[in-house]
């Protein structure tokens, strides 16, 4: 047998795939989601040894949905696909997780280096010797491309990608051929952790911006706070709880925001969305002379139609790579540093604060005099069920648009994809978030509840991923929105059209097709407010124990508040746009 000379001088020679896989599990990772190829079969051997699961998504689309959910609730997930028709699959869910900070690290098994050398015509290929065109894809909606094809730089490569990942919070693509899988690198690396850190801003730098903020925070009548997506995604919630506890200042969350607040604090005001906002939360914050907006992501249904009423004279952005105040911009001065020295600094003796709104689920003040689940009734009604701790994860449609008036107790994470909107999406995304949770628990953690609400268009996209519920035993208690279609188009455009219709399907039955017992689902058609109150004051059903699914039947012209405007906006919009 010949030993490769390259070998004989490794210090702790470990295979590839092994390195790789330990590594996932330094950083948090516990299990991986994908569908096995050829091209990544060895390579998946490897899993186990690293004290990893392997999940097995039914397919590479609905294991990227699930990754994404994974990485939202454990900080980092791992997708493994194969070459060409496995990856591109998948990659519509890797480009929602790039578009909304969400670190995936996304490992395709490849051909060898040999064939990809010789150009071979292999299968999962154009036919035409490019083994780089999905690499290439990929580099779009990936913070970093990793080639695994020389032994020597194999390690660095992981490291790197793996740092990139966690620090920019967007997925990555390695790419691993058959023939690298068990070539042996220097294991010894692995007895130091990959640096994780981020780089501190530039000391002088940092400290000119917090003075500037401090100038205009300290002169500010009326200042609120205002929290979106990336501060939960570039991991500052601790430096922004810091700046609430002790500013005492009004806050505010995004659509995109929801869970990034302890909505219990008697400081918190409520969702802010331009028109799409309650109206004493739009006349609080669009009042407000001083705003602190922290990780902004103002796209268009996060914004209900581009429809702030707020001015970048009043504002001060704190971003993950940079920092605005008012209009002048301060490139590669990171949030993290500047908020933790605005907390150190500030001056409560000259800073001025004005009262909230109260917040509520107004679950009395929207219920009718009809049996009929109403989506404003519905949605505070949710408010009142949640517990502590809740993962709960809402679907691009009237479900996204409906939380906004669910008021969360504290420690809720909301699960939500509102700026990429793949319809399906939070089927997939809702396995990986319980499957994290799951995975959390084992570790020592608190039990937690994932709770789903998808409507019933979206779900026939992904319903499969409910076989992969029931294979890992995910105690997820599923409702099912039942109004006949996709609501959110018809809002925006065709309330009667027919490709807004979809076939009717025997929903309940779905877990007992993919082969749930009785006793590993519980199934309920609530078609009334009635049924819905049983149900949600029931013992068993608010302990869940097991998967549970519900399918609640509402009107199919009936939408959330919001949804109805942000469709108005967007109406205004393109016909302005077409003018």
């Amino acid at each position: 047998m010949s030993v490769d000379i390259r070998e004989q001088g490794l210090e702790k020679p470990v295979a590839v795939a092994e390195y790789l896989f330990r590594r996932l599990h330094e950083v948090g990772i516990r299990s991986v989601h994908g569908v096995p190829g050829d091209f990544n079969l060895v390579a998946l051997d490897y899993i186990f040894k690293a004290g990893l699961r392997w999940v097995g998504s039914v397919n590479e689309l609905n294991a990227a949905y699930a990754a994404d959910g994974y990485a939202r609730t454990k900080g980092i997930s791992a997708l493994v696909t194969t070459f060409g028709v496995g990856e591109l699959s998948a990659i519509n869910g890797v480009a929602g997780a790039f578009s909304e900070h969400v670190p995936v690290v996304h490992i395709v098994g490849c051909p060898s280096t040999v064939s990809q050398r010789n150009g071979m015509l292999l299968h999962h290929t154009l036919g035409n010797g490019d083994f780089n065109v999905f690499a290439n894809m990929s580099s779009q909606i990936s913070c970093d491309v990793a080639k695994l094809n020389k032994p020597a730089e194999i390690a660095g490569q992981i490291d790197h990608a793996l740092r990139e990942c966690w620090i920019h919070s967007r997925p990555v693509y390695v790419m691993l051929p058959t023939d690298m899988a068990e070539k042996k690198i220097e294991g010894a690396r692995l007895d130091a952790p990959i640096d994780l850190t981020e780089p501190p801003n530039e000391g002088e730098r940092e400290d000119y911006v917090v003075d500037v903020v401090l100038k205009y925070l300290h002169a500010a009548k009326s200042p609120v706070i205002l929290v979106d997506a990336c501060a939960v995604r570039h991991r500052v919630l601790g430096e922004v709880h810091d700046l609430l506890e002790k500013t005492q200042l009004p806050v505010f969350v995004t659509p995109m925001g929801k869970g990034a607040i302890n909505e219990s604090h008697a400081n918190y005001g409520g969702v802010y969305a331009g028109t799409g906002s309650q109206p004493d939360v739009a006349e609080r914050v669009e009042s407000a002379d001083l705003v602190l907006s922290i990780g902004a992501l103002k796209s268009d249904f996060n914004t209900a139609g581009f429809s702030y009423r707020t001015s970048q004279l009043k504002t001060i952005d704190f971003h993950s790579d940079h920092c605005t105040v008012r209009y002048s911009e301060y490139p590669g001065v990171a949030m993290r540093g500047v908020l933790r020295k605005v907390v150190e600094r500030v001056d409560l003796a000259r800073l001025s604060r004005a009262p909230s709104p109260d917040v509520r689920n107004e679950v009395a003040r929207n219920r009718d005099e009809s049996d009929t689940v109403t989506q404003a009734w519905f949605w505070p009604r949710v408010g009142e069920y949640l517990r502590e701790r809740d993962i709960l994860v809402t679907e691009t449609g009237t479900a996204n648009f409906g939380i906004w008036e669910t008021k969360f107790p504290p420690g809720v994470t909301g699960v939500t994809q509102i700026l990429w909107g793949s319809i399906g999406w939070s089927v997939g995304a809702a396995q990986g978030a319980a499957l994290a949770a799951q995975d959390a628990a084992a570790g020592g953690a608190e039990d937690r509840r994932t709770v789903l609400f998808v409507g019933d268009g979206s779900f026939q996209l992904t319903a499969q991923e409910v076989s992969t519920m029931i294979r890992h035993r995910l105690k997820i208690t599923i409702f099912l929105i039942y109004n006949e279609g996709y609501t959110i188009e018809r809002f925006i455009h065709g309330m009667e059209a027919e490709y807004n219709d979809i076939s009717r399907w025997q929903y309940t039955e779905v877990p007992t097709v993919f082969g749930a017992s009785d006793a590993q689902v519980r199934k309920f058609v609530v078609k009334t407010k009635g049924e819905l109150e049983k149900l949600l004051t029931d013992k068993e059903f608010n302990d869940a124990g097991r998967l549970q699914f519900v399918e609640l039947w509402m009107p199919k012209e009936d939408a959330p508040r919001a949804l109805k405007i942000t469709a108005e906006v967007a109406a205004r919009n393109n016909a302005k746009m077409s003018d």
